[in-house]
């Protein structure tokens, strides 16, 4: 299925079918944010929209126009902390007249705890391999680490820097467990090729690259880094093992046709190393260098990625020479500004989120429907799992566990975590699939619908018919718990009357009502 293409949603009930959607230098402390980080996101911001005119203008493309209030905040938040609005949040941000209403949404969602734990969310899928090796691996402190320091907002640079020179337990350092998972020697140099350098160096492991030139001497000398990385203990049971790097110490096994070659950063210098010092920290400091052309390219593009669905070089980490980027001065442009920050991450993310590029509409307009490219109008893509759980969570919570305000319910309860942890894995998508296509098949679907969960209701049924009085008010209240808009005049009529028919149970109409709500494609999707 093609999310691109505006679908109809789900319908129940006869008299419901038919429902449609309508629709600084590097390592230094970032500074406080006040007024000057601010007015610097503005004139990023401008930057951005800039250069994207300027490139639709070149393409002779026309450019959708602002989206809406209620689509913004829907958006904002799902990108920023992972998952909808409240219907109080939805409803107070729609009626607001602070012409800074957006600026100070995205502030205020940056400051949300929910902020780490959804960039956690996904730095924990990309850093850890699903593996069946790694299935009794202890993943909970690399989890907490990854939250704090994205809450703290640690500089990029910093943190980069703390995950691949960790050693000792997990218990010690949370960092530590990314080793754990990626025991041998190619895994991760895969994983820093693609996650650091933003390219897939793994594919010259074995022989030269027959399109990009790169080297198997160049992939080797990479790897030449992490040889003396060592495992005290069993990392498989229960993460007791402890991360060191020494000469000594019984090395992992190293893969088929490994090559012996003097460490090289790529393509650049031959360090001068001591065999009685460890490697990484030098290696760490020249990944995260201001003068190395492939660190802060690869974090800007992997966020602009995250923010619109694709990357100024798309796929996100197959930067190479024959895959270049749309927009390859705005991709120089931001790299420069993120290591000016001092790698700061969520005053990038503040800077996109400004931008008008970043706030048009996903509907089509003029000549840019098949656009795909150039970022004319927003690419629609699907909830990611985690986005999905914790979403319904928020509006059917759980008989056992409530959901709880301020962070992830998951991470604060055991039970539930181990519920969203099945539920992500039944929804997770091909690693390799585009993340605007909507990948979920039948089993996913029919998990929705019928999910007892989904069907009575729960909170915020209950939620709506506490507050609220007549039927009117109780539809819109779900509207704006789900899709964080108002209802048409058309929808409120077709929903009121559905509502009226159940009689002295209205609950029950309004139960029917959510659940053509949260099995709609305007609910599963991102626009």
């Amino acid at each position: 299925m093609n999310t691109g293409k505006h679908s109809q949603s789900v319908g129940i009930l006869g008299i419901l079918i038919g429902f449609a959607f309508v629709g600084i230098t590097p390592g230094q402390e970032p500074a406080e944010k006040g007024p000057s980080s601010a007015e610097s996101a503005k004139v990023i911001a401008s930057l951005i929209d800039r250069h994207i005119a300027d490139k639709l203008r070149e393409e002779k493309l026309d450019a959708s126009p602002r989206c809406s209030d209620a689509e913004f905040a829907r958006r904002v938040s799902l990108d920023i902390v992972g998952v909808i609005p409240t219907a109080d949040a939805a409803r107070a941000f729609l009626d607001s007249t602070d012409p800074n209403k957006r600026e100070r949404l995205i502030d205020e969602l940056l400051a949300d705890p929910r902020y780490g734990q959804h960039l956690a969310d996904i730095w924990q899928a990309l850093l850890l391999p699903k593996v069946s090796d790694a299935r009794r691996i202890q993943t909970q402190p690399f989890t907490e680490w990854l939250r704090d320091s994205f809450n703290e907002n640690k500089p990029w640079d910093q943190m980069v820097t703390e995950l691949l020179t960790a050693t000792g337990s997990p218990e010690e350092n949370g960092a530590a467990v990314y080793w754990l998972a990626n025991q041998t020697v190619d895994m991760v140099t895969g994983s820093v090729s693609r996650l650091f350098l933003g390219m897939q160096l793994q594919c010259a492991q074995c022989h030269n690259h027959p399109f990009t030139g790169w080297k198997q001497e160049e992939y080797w000398g990479l790897a030449q880094f992490f040889m003396k990385v060592r495992f005290e203990g069993n990392p498989r049971q229960n993460g007791t093992a402890v991360v060191t790097e020494s000469e000594r110490g019984r090395r992992p096994m190293l893969p088929e046709g490994v090559k012996q070659v003097p460490p090289r950063f790529f393509q650049g210098e031959q360090p001068t190393l001591s065999r009685s010092e460890p490697y990484r920290p030098v290696f760490a400091r020249w990944l995260t260098s201001p003068d190395n052309p492939f660190f802060a390219k690869a974090m800007v593009n992997r966020i602009w990625g995250q923010l619109f669905g694709r990357g100024l070089v798309h796929p996100v980490d197959d930067m190479r020479p024959d895959n270049p980027a749309s927009h390859p001065e705005l991709l120089d442009d931001l790299a420069r500004h993120f290591i000016a920050s001092g790698f700061d991450v969520k005053g990038l993310i503040r800077a996109i989120c400004l931008s008008e590029t970043y706030q048009r509409s996903s509907k089509p307009h003029g000549n840019n429907d098949s656009d795909a490219t150039y970022f004319s109008h927003r690419t629609v893509t699907p909830l990611t799992p985690e986005q999905l759980y914790d979403s319904l969570q928020q509006v059917v919570g759980s008989p056992s566990a409530p959901p709880q305000r301020g962070g992830n319910p998951a991470a604060k309860n055991p039970n539930q975590a181990n519920a969203r942890a099945q539920f992500v894995a039944f929804f997770q998508a091909d690693e390799s699939g585009d993340p605007a296509e909507y990948q979920a098949g039948i089993p996913q679907a029919l998990r929705l619908m019928n999910s007892p969960q989904l069907n009575r209701g729960g909170v915020l049924v209950e939620e709506a018919m506490r507050r609220h009085s007549t039927t009117e008010a109780r539809v819109e209240h779900l509207f704006l718990g789900t899709l964080s808009r108002r209802p048409s005049e058309a929808e409120l009529q077709r929903f009121g009357d559905h509502v009226r028919k159940s009689g002295s149970n209205e609950r029950n109409g309004l139960n029917d009502v959510l659940w053509v709500l949260l099995n709609s494609s305007e609910f599963v999707l991102n626009r």
